[in-house]
């Protein structure tokens, strides 16, 4: 085979005859490859310079991060996609994600406000727990749509290359939606009861972006440990379910005794939901620096262990998923 164009880069040899070393040789367009230690350039007859598929040794690695903004495009392909099929054929569509949180504060505001008789501390009981309802659902949703999105998309993991990531990134925009009608439905609450935030509204975006953070985190753990643990699938429901009761959602932190506070605060979603409190209603609930260092630190080691754990696996997920 006589090479068309080839362009050797680090140490250069010919793989095909004729081929000399270290400089660009022409010849017919009838297609042509050559390899050299470090990449490999590939060419199809017809237009030798715009057909050129070029494979560098490690250059994944070294530019995955670059590769994050160039997919930039699928990314908002797959969230698009989710959103429109997340409650494509429901009976209620969009209205479930009014109906949940709205459920949930009910049976929490019967359960814990008028049986448990559980102190609100001047706020009404149902703004308590749907102030709380906003960070949680917003995490939990996403932890329980991520954790299965590289299994979903098998067909494409094992297809196409693409930085991985973006596959359990984009379920945290799902989420956000669900998140927004719930705001909605807290604002209508506010105004029956006659409630107006103060100037503490103004940290809601830090509280909010806080709480993103740690749903990529949890997601990049559970969706890498779910393609090689298929049991992770029957774990996530049952962290979730814990996790609820572990949080200050039905009720505030508050009613913790004191000389647990701190151990309680190691739990990162702590100091975001009663972050979103005390920003939202103000005097119903307690908001200490350490337990907001706390959060803020918890949510760091979250979400750099998990990127770190989903790249570590990340090459094998098209062998084993």
């Amino acid at each position: 085979m006589t090479p068309a164009f080839v362009e050797e880069r680090g140490a250069r040899h010919s793989l095909l005859p004729g081929l000399s070393s270290g400089w660009r040789r022409r010849g017919p367009s009838n297609g042509a490859l050559a390899a050299t230690t470090n990449s490999i350039l590939c060419f199809w007859p017809g237009n030798m310079t715009s057909n050129a598929l070029i494979i560098e040794a490690g250059r994944t690695e070294r530019e995955y991060w670059k590769d994050l903004w160039r997919y930039r495009e699928l990314f908002y392909f797959l969230a698009w996609r989710d959103v429109l099929v997340r409650y494509k054929q429901a009976v209620l569509g969009v209205a479930w994600s009014v109906l949940r949180p709205l459920l949930t504060m009910l049976v929490f505001t019967v359960v814990f406000g008028k049986w448990a008789k559980l102190p609100s501390y001047g706020v009404p009981y149902p703004l308590l727990v749907l102030a709380a309802m906003l960070p949680w659902q917003l995490f939990i949703n996403a932890i329980q749509e991520g954790s299965n999105s590289l299994v979903a998309n098998t067909n494409m993991i094992t297809k196409v290359y693409f930085p991985r990531l973006i596959a359990p990134a984009s379920t945290v925009v799902v989420s956000m939606v669900d998140f927004l009608i719930s705001l909605v439905l807290l604002v209508f609450f506010m105004a029956w009861y006659r409630v107006t935030p103060g100037v503490r509204l103004l940290t809601l975006p830090l509280f909010t972006f806080l709480v993103i953070v740690a749903s990529l985190g949890a997601t990049s753990w559970l969706s890498a440990l779910t393609v090689k643990y298929r049991d992770f699938r029957f774990v996530v429901p049952f962290i979730v379910q814990f996790g609820m009761y572990a949080s200050p959602v039905a009720f505030s932190s508050r009613i913790v005794p004191q000389r647990w506070r701190l151990l309680y605060s190691l739990n990162p979603m702590v100091g975001i939901i009663e972050g979103f409190r005390w920003a939202i209603l103000g005097s119903g609930a307690e908001l200490t620096w350490t337990g907001v260092l706390l959060s803020i630190i918890g949510v760091a080691v979250l979400l750099s262990s998990g990127i770190w754990y989903f790249r570590k696996t990340e090459r094998t997920f098209a062998d084993v998923i």
